[in-house]
């Protein structure tokens, strides 16, 4: 069987593919795997680090007002379709699995053009362009909310990585602080803005560090690699605040924690929630209001708290954050609802996804 995998640009859209990408061949070793991808994503290091194949095709961004570059568009996007059309000719592709965004979009035109089978994975509440093109070409669409507008909807979730998605978050507790230099018997918050980090989630918890000190609370602070905020170094033998511009092992960050306090991107809540563990969620305050729709499930079966950016503060962490880790039984109550909102095998629900459409499509396997 071979696959094509389409969903560049952000990892949002790179890491389900992955994730599903290590799916296909944990079960057949010699599934054919190729990336779509462009030269401004980061595909070009995400892909060759997981040892896949990645075709690249000329990006082609569609403006969202009307400029005298949307003029540009139709003859660029001809280009990025015939591009993506020759990978899918040379490859023998049995199917296309699109994740959205900008590389998407050629994608699904271009498997249209051959005639490949396409199947759609919308990972938001509010489906992207990109996914509302390509559901128009296929019954089969995967998604991760149970209400999405896209037709032929499927419940699937999000695909993780398998260090995320078989994580067992208590089990290892006491390795995973010790990995971060913390200590093995306070309560602990994880603080992380995604790969950039997030100014008004650190700015509010470096502010908030005495407090956090006070009340016999450590923090793990992935602040970023551009963050300058830093809170004063700790005594010794106290409850730490420990700051590292990047976490490339957020399996045990999360290991590490009770609670989090974060973005409420897609990813972040999937993986939050599949391993269990509560958050304070700050959506990010741009877009269309995806990241609050993601949180308010997770909220509102107890898995977690919501605030607004504008609201966030070190008086407002004081006053409604440490309460609730000074309190382990309604941490223990919040992770338990959290781990219900959860799905772990995703990746194997889209993988069977992707087997049902290449037999009942009838290609070569």
């Amino acid at each position: 069987m071979r696959v094509v995998l389409a969903g560049g640009g952000t990892a949002g859209h790179i890491e389900p593919a992955l994730a599903l990408a290590d799916a296909l061949r944990r079960h057949d070793p010699n599934t054919g795997i190729v990336c779509l991808g462009t030269e401004r994503g980061l595909e070009t290091r995400l892909v060759p680090q997981r040892g896949y194949e990645l075709a690249l095709i000329p990006p082609v961004p569609l403006p969202r007002t009307l400029t005298p570059q949307l003029l540009t568009v139709p003859g660029r996007l001809r280009g990025a379709i015939n591009a993506a059309a020759g990978v899918l000719e040379q490859f023998g592709a049995d199917v296309l699995v699109g994740f959205g965004g900008y590389v998407a979009t050629p994608g699904y035109l271009a498997a249209r053009k051959r005639k490949v089978p396409i199947i759609v994975h919308e990972a938001n509440p509010k489906p992207g362009l990109a996914n509302k093109l390509g559901a128009r070409f296929t019954d089969h669409v995967a998604v991760s909310h149970h209400d999405s507008p896209l037709p032929n909807a499927r419940f699937v979730g999000i695909p993780l990585r398998r260090e995320i998605a078989t994580l067992d978050r208590l089990a290892m507790g006491d390795k995973a602080r010790s990995y971060f230099g913390l200590l093995p018997d306070l309560p602990t918050l994880l603080i992380f803005g995604g790969s950039q980090g997030a100014r008004s989630l650190n700015q509010a918890a470096v502010q908030a560090a005495p407090w956090f000190r006070q009340a016999g609370i450590q923090v793990l602070h992935i602040v970023g690699p551009k963050n300058t905020e830093t809170p004063d170094p700790a005594p010794p033998g106290g409850p730490q605040y420990v700051t590292i511009p990047y976490c490339d092992r957020m399996d045990l960050a999360y290991a590490a924690a009770d609670m989090a306090m974060c973005r409420a991107g897609a990813m972040t809540c999937a993986e939050l929630t599949a391993v269990g563990l509560p958050a304070v969620y700050v959506p990010l305050p741009i877009g269309n209001g995806e990241q609050r729709l993601n949180a308010e499930p997770i909220v509102a079966a107890g898995g977690g708290m919501l605030v607004d950016n504008a609201e966030m503060s070190a008086e407002w962490i004081a006053r409604n954050l440490l309460p609730v880790l000074a309190d382990p039984g309604r941490v223990a109550q919040m992770s338990e609802a959290a781990g219900r909102m959860g799905r772990r095998d995703a990746d194997v629900a889209l993988a069977q996804m992707v087997y049902e459409v290449v037999r009942s499509e009838g290609h070569r396997q």
